[in-house]
């Protein structure tokens, strides 16, 4: 996606931001039932001085994450996917935010992890065991002839690269995921953007470090095909159910959100899943979550069906397909593309969300009740 690097720009859009996330987002805890709030927001520039801009993946950090590292519970992480001249897939930087902390500006966002492998970009989460999991989609021109298979990188809690997963049928383009975390152990879904499957990674966590257990595709089907804006699309944002073992799938070339069932007890793949939302206000869905309320957000990233008059805009709808709301997280288009929220009541701030076009993180509460 486009990123500008215009510092008068960025803090007027920064303004602008601020009333554009407060635009109503139901807040209700049964599906259907909606409320309005106006959150606080906290807004940060996520360039760090080597001058990464195009902020993809966005994580919290979790309660119960060991202290004793940089990183602590609360805090957000924002992986670039593009370095300082702007070539998408180039980009090798994660960033850290502390929302209670001092706000960053342009080219002074602090750098968590440098990857000595370029195109970090969405696929990034954090286990409580005190890890970081950093996906890379590279390119060495920022277009799709040169795009590369990418890999899935393991990071201790300090910032220091532990392990590289690479494989060419399984982490084909790690391009997001998500993490149902139960402490010694974890799934690891991982939608990959280059052969359109979804992949199931399951691993040991422990003292020393992360080991892969297993791998399984769970899904596949998804359509993936080049883009001269996003470079590549296909599937992207993945959302966890854990009441009905249920894993969200948006796809972005399909312009669709899927639900794959039986996500962690499948041992086979899924062609695509039950579709689920697929209506006029998706443009091109990436990342994907729960909001405390029970329904799911999606970030339009305008790569298919783009509307000049709807743009980077973040969707909420219910499980069952029915459409609650939407709003703009830049006035440009292709600005929204990573966002995290957290489900617990205990946070203080459960929702992140990045703004392509003015390279920024915003981070607010959505009250649970």
């Amino acid at each position: 996606m486009h990123s500008i690097d215009d510092v008068p720009r960025m803090m007027r859009a920064l303004a602008a931001a601020v009333a554009l996330i407060a635009a109503p987002l139901a807040v209700a805890l049964a599906d259907g039932d909606d409320e309005v709030f106006v959150p606080r927001l906290v807004n940060t520039s996520t360039i760090p001085a080597n001058g990464d801009i195009n902020p993809y993946g966005v994580a919290f950090v979790p309660s119960g994450f060991p202290p004793g590292g940089a990183i602590h519970p609360g805090d957000v992480l924002i992986a670039n996917w593009n370095n300082t001249g702007n070539v998408q897939g180039t980009g090798t930087t994660v960033v850290q935010f502390t929302p209670t902390g001092p706000l960053a500006p342009p080219g002074a966002a602090q750098v968590f992890f440098t990857s000595s492998l370029p195109g970090t970009d969405t696929a990034l989460g954090v286990l409580r065991g005190g890890y970081v999991l950093v996906g890379t989609v590279p390119t060495t021109d920022g277009t799709a002839a040169t795009i590369g298979q990418g890999a899935l990188q393991v990071v201790d809690r300090n910032g220091h690269w532990l392990a590289t997963w690479t494989d060419p049928v399984f982490l084909d383009g790690p391009w997001d995921l998500t993490i149902v975390d139960e402490g010694t152990h974890a799934h690891v879904f991982v939608s990959n953007v280059l052969n359109g499957t979804v992949s199931r990674l399951d691993v040991a966590v422990g003292s020393s470090g992360v080991t892969l257990q297993s791998k399984t595709t769970i899904a596949k089907g998804y359509t993936t095909m080049p883009n001269p804006a996003a470079v590549i699309i296909g599937p992207t944002g993945l959302a966890y159910d854990a009441g009905s073992d249920t894993l969200y799938v948006a796809s972005t070339a399909d312009n669709a959100i899927f639900s794959v069932p039986h996500a962690i007890a499948r041992g086979s793949a899924a062609w695509r899943g039950s579709l689920v939302f697929a209506d006029t206000h998706l443009r091109g869905p990436l990342a994907l979550r729960f909001a405390p309320n029970g329904h799911l957000l999606t970030a339009n990233g305008d790569a298919v069906n783009g509307d000049v008059l709807h743009p980077s805009e973040i969707v909420e709808f219910t499980r069952s397909g029915r459409f609650v709301r939407e709003y703009d997280v830049d006035a440009s288009q292709g600005g929204a593309f990573g966002l995290d929220t957290v489900l617990g009541r205990e946070a203080r701030f459960n929702y992140a969300a990045v703004d392509d076009v003015t390279n920024s993180l915003a981070v607010t509460r959505l009250p649970p009740d």
